[in-house]
């Protein structure tokens, strides 16, 4: 049977379309895309039948929410009258998943009652194998940085974190785990009273001030649970950037001065 389409030309169009990338047939039969295009037109020109409007269908009771993590953190902090009681209670909470991958839970170090409270991050590898904050090469650091200025971990500066477990691989801790801890953190700084706070690393901002930024927030006294609270980088910071600390420095006597003001 005689198409009427020349072979030179047919083979001419097959080539064509190769060079554009078509190899492959996805059917047995040519469609016409114009017909199909025209198909389609009139159909969306044609008026739509209403349907009947079908009974509805209850749906199943959705099941209940599980308790709020951060309300059960506010509960059992409220409930803490000291800082033993408040251990306890940040041992008994289980929402927070980091506590299943921890070894122990980090709560403080040094004199509870001091006049200067360090609010730190989250513990690194050595904290969680000694349930200690600040016991690694930051913390040594952190030492060194608090006795030029006549401070001491072991008489004069209470030192605790946002967080008392350590995130897997130091990952920084996500906002959930922060919004439910910051609660037992707040009561924590209530019960040990200090008179002012230093608040290491963006976490702390984020969880004391609510902000993050610690290049922009250091060195600038702020509020924080009802106290002057101070924003300094973080002594793994400094470790990483030896540059800066010549701003930890500057940070250092600031903290000292109001100290003295402070009397």
């Amino acid at each position: 049977m005689d198409s009427g389409i020349d072979w030179h030309w047919a083979r001419a169009a097959l080539d064509w379309q190769l060079e554009l990338g078509a190899d492959e047939a996805i059917g047995e039969a040519p469609v016409d895309r114009f017909a199909l295009e025209a198909a389609e037109q009139a159909a969306r020109a044609r008026p739509v039948a209403a349907t009947p409007e079908r009974s509805a269908v209850p749906l199943p009771p959705a099941e209940p929410a599980g308790p709020d993590p951060v309300m059960v953190a506010q509960q059992a902090a409220k409930a803490a009258g000291s800082l033993e009681a408040l251990r306890a209670a940040m041992a008994d909470f289980e929402f927070c998943e980091l506590k299943r991958g921890a070894r122990n839970l980090v709560f403080s170090d040094g004199v509870a009652g001091a006049r200067v409270m360090i609010v730190g991050e989250a513990p690194g590898r050595e904290e969680d194998l000694q349930g200690k904050p600040f016991v690694g090469r930051a913390g040594q650091l952190l030492d060194r940085m608090l006795a030029a200025i006549g401070l001491d971990r072991a008489a004069s500066v209470y030192i605790t974190n946002v967080l008392p477990w350590r995130p897997p691989q130091n990952r920084d801790p996500r906002p959930d785990e922060i919004a439910m801890m910051t609660p037992f953190l707040a009561r924590h700084i209530e019960l040990a009273d200090p008179d002012l706070l230093v608040v290491m690393g963006n976490i702390s901002c984020d969880a004391l001030l609510g902000q993050r930024g610690i290049t922009r927030l250091r060195g600038k006294w702020a509020e924080a649970e009802g106290r002057p609270a101070l924003p300094m980088f973080h002594p793994a910071y400094l470790l990483r950037q030896p540059a800066a600390k010549r701003q930890a420095w500057a940070d250092l006597l600031e903290l000292q001065a109001k100290l003295k003001a402070l009397g």
